[in-house]
């Protein structure tokens, strides 16, 4: 049986910069949870940034980075690791968890609280001052390599109604919380990661901004940053703006009719 294919392959660290606006202080408080071996869980809205987050705290600290996107179906052999079967016998084949925990890179876990509870489980050991994966398997008690760190990820108000994680794995994370920038910053990001102009980037913030309101009002997700940034690129490839915040914003919002009508007034009252 092979691996998982959400699991990304372990990674060298990025030769290049992965950009990143900061908030506040995350990156200062992420490099001295690095320092002195703590784990952490970024909290925040989809796409607010946590995954560039991440692949920018990699690439600061020189570290290679592997992202395991977790699902109902996560077991804990895809992230330790499982016996294969070939044509001259068995032999054992690490998970992406395993890699990591031996080569010292950076893991991290994406919505971990998808991930079944006994999945989440085998993560414990390694979170405390043992820093240490059991591998029942083969018998392996393996030490974390120096460098070394778990990082998990969730949106706290998706899962508020569906999913959390028990008290006794989250009181073993530094929890940060992340959220959609502030409006000056969001532009910044839009403009920065489309190469539109600036009246543009602001003007799909406001728009943002304002569709944000309607949260918990038949609205269940807001735009995220990274919609912002899909409706300018193909803004700056021809489409129509409007026509463009209808396929990248409203579109994947909301499949309600009346809902879908009231995000496009928006749009068409945003960009006259």
């Amino acid at each position: 049986m092979g691996m998982n294919p959400d699991l990304r392959p372990l990674a060298e660290a990025s030769a290049s910069e992965p950009w990143y606006q900061p908030a506040g202080n995350e990156v200062e408080l992420f490099e001295q949870c690095h320092a002195h071996q703590l784990a952490v869980m970024l909290k925040g809205p989809t796409g607010c940034g946590k995954t560039r987050f991440v692949e920018h705290m990699a690439w600061r600290l020189g570290r290679p980075l592997i992202t395991i996107a977790c699902h109902d179906d996560l077991a804990a052999s895809d992230l330790i690791g499982r016996y294969l079967i070939q044509h001259d016998g068995t032999v054992w084949q690490d998970g992406p968890l395993t890699r990591a925990v031996r080569q010292g890179a950076i893991c991290y876990l994406d919505e971990v609280v998808e991930a079944r509870q006994d999945t989440v489980v085998v993560l414990h050991a390694l979170t405390d001052h043992r820093r240490i994966l059991p591998i029942d398997k083969t018998g392996e008690n393996l030490q974390a390599a120096p460098g070394f760190q778990l990082v998990v990820s969730y949106n706290p108000g998706y899962q508020r109604m569906l999913k959390d994680l028990k008290p006794s794995t989250r009181q073993r994370f530094v929890a940060m919380d992340l959220d959609f920038p502030a409006a000056e910053h969001e532009a910044n990001i839009v403009r920065h990661e489309s190469g539109v102009d600036h009246a543009t980037a602001t003007g799909l913030v406001s728009l943002a901004l304002r569709i944000r309101q309607l949260k918990d009002r038949g609205l269940s997700e807001v735009p995220s940053t990274r919609l912002l940034i899909a409706a300018a690129t193909l803004s700056t490839c021809g489409i129509g703006l409007r026509e463009a915040c209808y396929a990248a914003i409203v579109s994947p919002l909301s499949d309600e009719p009346s809902m879908i009508d009231a995000l496009r007034d928006l749009v068409d009252g945003t960009f006259i």
